[in-house]
């Protein structure tokens, strides 16, 4: 069954860095937002990254991408997809970076993950002119990475931020 990604990016005038993930879980599909699984780490880490609080609403997650100059969006426009299996993906359609890219000053652009990574490089690199920095997986199924490596990792958004 094809899917459709369902809610708008994240992003004001002021982003300067944009995190890409591949394609919204099951539990983010049925939350109308991003990274919805409450074992995804990916909230916590950003709090960790910008200096704040781990946001809980919605409301407060948008605020924290917004008051740090990050937008937020995934590759994906549609797919098939399996769950919330990123390797199940099949016949994607890309989103339009330019929605993005054309209102905001973006310094550099993040990829959560090694599948968002690929499918960013396939559809979207050449027809932006653009590469990104390939982060580890905030999802539950990276087991292999503990918080604090990740965030080890993550550490490198702290240069395109606002904080």
């Amino acid at each position: 069954m094809r899917l459709e990604h369902e809610f708008p990016p994240i992003y004001s005038s002021e982003s300067r860095a944009l995190i890409l993930g591949s394609f919204p879980s099951v539990r983010s599909r049925e939350q109308s937002f991003y990274y919805g699984h409450p074992q995804n780490r990916f909230w916590r880490l950003l709090a960790r990254v910008c200096g704040e609080d781990m946001p809980v609403t919605i409301e407060e997650k948008k605020a924290l991408c917004l008051s740090h100059g990050i937008a937020l969006w995934d590759v994906i426009e549609s797919c098939e997809i399996e769950g919330s299996s990123d390797s199940s993906i099949k016949n994607a359609a890309v989103n339009d970076l330019s929605v993005i890219l054309d209102n905001c000053d973006i310094k550099q652009i993040f990829v959560n993950g090694g599948t968002a990574y690929k499918l960013f490089v396939k559809y979207q690199q050449k027809a932006i002119g653009r590469t990104a920095v390939r982060l580890p997986s905030t999802s539950p199924a990276n087991a292999a990475w503990s918080f604090e490596r990740l965030y080890g990792e993550w550490r490198i958004i702290e240069e395109y931020i606002d904080k």
